[in-house]
């Protein structure tokens, strides 16, 4: 389909269909999915990159399974609001997977989603070595949820259905 703004997104959500969120690791690919009442973020097992053939088919699969109608990719923006090579190459990582699915696609600004995960997954006293295996399915989590909080703030109230 097409790259579209967050409120288009939503808009076109079909009903009973869920949202996606991901976070383009360079090792992994994090993966969220929202309930159906787009409330909250879920976390899902992160996807170990190998290559983008592979990567996407395990995406689209994952996405599939989970009802999808929707997928936001963080964006990783510098501090300053420019954009360096990580949103480059997370730009094209979409680019590429646009010919694969007709799922539409939004973009996030993720700046300190990977921090705020990192340090709600210590809250959680998960060990280090556990954290590098969930981080970026957490910061998915994150990214997911702010767009389901604009959602909520917007007044869009989703009812699942029956």
């Amino acid at each position: 389909m097409s790259v579209q703004s967050v409120d288009e997104l939503l808009r076109g959500l079909p009903p009973g269909k869920v949202l996606a969120g991901i976070d383009l690791g360079t090792k992994t690919i994090g993966l969220a999915v929202s309930d159906r009442s787009l409330a909250f973020a879920h976390p899902r097992p992160v996807i170990v990159r190998k290559k983008f053939s592979l990567d996407a088919e395990k995406l689209l699969a994952a996405v599939h399974a989970e009802n999808a109608g929707g997928i936001v990719v963080g964006l990783p923006v510098n501090m300053d609001g420019s954009e360096g090579p990580r949103a480059q190459a997370s730009r094209a990582f979409v680019r590429n997977m646009e010919r694969l699915t007709d799922l539409p696609f939004a973009f996030w600004d993720e700046r300190l989603s990977t921090v705020a995960a990192d340090r709600a997954l210590i809250e959680m006293d998960v060990s280090r070595k556990k954290r590098e295996g969930r981080i970026d399915s957490a910061a998915a989590s994150f990214i997911l949820q702010g767009v389901l909080d604009r959602l909520q703030a917007l007044g869009r109230r989703v009812e699942p259905p029956a």
